[in-house]
This record gives structure tokens, sequence and C-alpha cells, in this order.
């Protein structure tokens, strides 16, 4: 069977009998077209695939000078259709099995000083609806640490502003409660009270169910929250790269520096794998190191 005939079947099986997000088919897709163009020029089919040309394919990822993480995601993709393979018969064997993962050095993650939160969240004109409906947004990004995935996929009753909490679907469709600031619930007060109404506009305000819309009275993409945080992070005269992930990054690094215990932070930032939340005790560690040496007398 041909390479793409056998990813097209893999992509429909993981998208509509697994149900996975289209973010991670988008991602699958990706990292299995790469395969496909190898492939393709080494005139292999999915019966031929050998560990060796597996071997060749991750090589050929790193001329093209890509990073361990990402040749590690490649691998982990490949494994997957392989089972796959495996599972419906064509193919009698793994290549990928014995294949080890490249070693990934855990980067520390990004994050904003208080100082630089307060910076960015003073820079939206709440006088304007648009501006209101920022503020808001960058508050109850800031407030509970959610993904930029699970900000956009908020919706109205989402909000429950008289328990403090805020509910929201995860990775693998998970469900989590969050708490949220008294600050974040008074500014989306705000917005729902005089900036919302204005966005929609003539909309059927029936058929809006999300929290956050756009100018048009639509819902708000990924990216265009990522574009409106980077603008305003320009406009404060910050440094380059600002995403809507540092202001989670942030939310967990000052939970840490003020005593917060890591299983709490884990549990509100939905982490499946304490080991994933362990990365921040690194960023608080440093953070003292620096404190330390700013004001010790013999540092």
């Amino acid at each position: 069977m041909e390479i793409a005939t056998a990813i097209a079947a893999f992509l429909t099986h993981v998208r509509v009998e697994k149900g996975l997000s289209p973010n991670t088919v988008s991602a699958y897709r990706r990292d299995l077209l790469k395969f496909e163009e190898f492939g393709e020029k080494k005139k292999l089919t999915v019966e031929s695939v050998s560990r060796d040309d597996l071997v060749d394919f991750l090589a050929s990822l790193y001329r093209q000078k890509l990073e361990s993480r990402t040749v590690a995601r490649n691998l982990a993709t490949m494994r997957n259709f392989f089972r796959f393979t495996l599972v419906q018969e064509l193919r009698t064997e793994d290549p990928s099995l014995n294949l080890e993962s490249p070693k990934i050095r855990r980067s520390l993650p990004g994050y904003l000083r208080l100082e630089e939160v307060e910076k960015l969240l003073a820079q939206p004109d709440e006088k304007q609806p648009l501006g209101l409906r920022d503020r808001a947004m960058f508050e109850v990004l800031y407030s509970t640490g959610l993904r930029v995935s699970e900000l956009v996929g908020l919706r109205v009753m989402d909000m429950d502003r008289a328990a403090g909490c805020v509910r929201c679907i995860g990775k693998g469709d998970k469900e989590r409660i969050v708490p949220i600031g008294k600050k974040a619930i008074a500014l989306v007060e705000r917005y729902l009270r005089d900036a919302r109404p204005k966005l929609l506009g003539n909309a059927n305000k029936a058929n809006v169910t999300m929290l956050f819309i756009n100018r048009r009275g639509g819902p708000l993409s990924r990216v265009g929250v990522w574009k409106i945080l980077s603008a305003y992070g320009r406009q404060a005269g910050m440094r380059k790269g600002l995403t809507p992930h540092m202001l989670r990054h942030s939310f967990a690094t000052h939970l840490l520096e003020r005593g917060a215990d890591l299983r709490s932070v884990q549990l509100m930032l939905g982490h499946s794998d304490i080991s994933t939340t362990q990365i921040y005790t690194h960023v608080v560690e440093e953070r003292l190191k620096q404190i330390y040496k700013a004001h010790h007398p013999r540092a």
C-alpha cells in the first residue's frame, strides 16, 4: 500500500474513531507529510519501510536544523502510525519499535515578572469595547493559567462568578474547575455588561455562547488571541515573543514563588503528570539564586 493512502486512513481513524482534537490531528498530519515526502523520494511503500529507513528519516530532520523536541515528536507520530498499520494488518512488524527517542534538554519556560504583568494589563483602553474585552481576557489568562485553546473555548455559562471559579475543557477533553480571582471576575462582569453586547451588534445573541468574541460577534481564534497579546506586548515595550502561554507560565511561577504547593499548581494547570509541573520549580530556584547573589554580602 502507498504511504499516502495509509496516512489518510490513519488520520481518519484518529479523528473519527479516537476522537482526537483538531489540533492533535493537524500535528499528526504535518509530521506524516514529512514522512510521506521522504518515502516518495526513496520509493517506499508501507510494507517496505524498515528500521533503517526511519533512522534515515530522523537524521534528515536533524539536517533540517530541527530541534530534538521536534524530532522526538515526529518519532512519536511514527510509532502511533505504525501501531495503526499493525492493527490494520498492513504490516506484520513495527519498524519503530526499538528506536530511541532523542534526549531533550528541558528549557526553562519564559515568564513575566509581576511588574511586567501589571504593565501589560494596563495597556488596553477599557473605555473601548475591544479594549475592555482584551483587559478582561488577559486578566482571566493570568488569574487562571488557562491554555489559549481553553480560553477561546469558554462559554458564558462556564464562568461561575458567585463561586469564584471557571469550568474549562482541557487536553483530551478533560474537564476541570479552576479558581479565578476577584479582579478577573469584576472585569469579566464589566465586559459582559458594557462591551460584549456592543460587539455582538445585530447578531443573534441566543446563538453566541462563547464568552470572548471578536469585533464581528463571532468566536475568537487561538491565533487571534496570540496576535492581540503580541501587539500589546510591543506596545508595552516588552521583549519579543510574548505569547498567551507566557501568561500561563507566569501564573504558575508566581504561585510557587509565593508558597503554593506543586500538586495544587498541577491541578490548576491541568497537567496529567506532575513531572510536567516540576519544571516551574527550576524557575523559582533560579529566582532565589538571583536574589541571593544580589543581596547577600558574601555572595
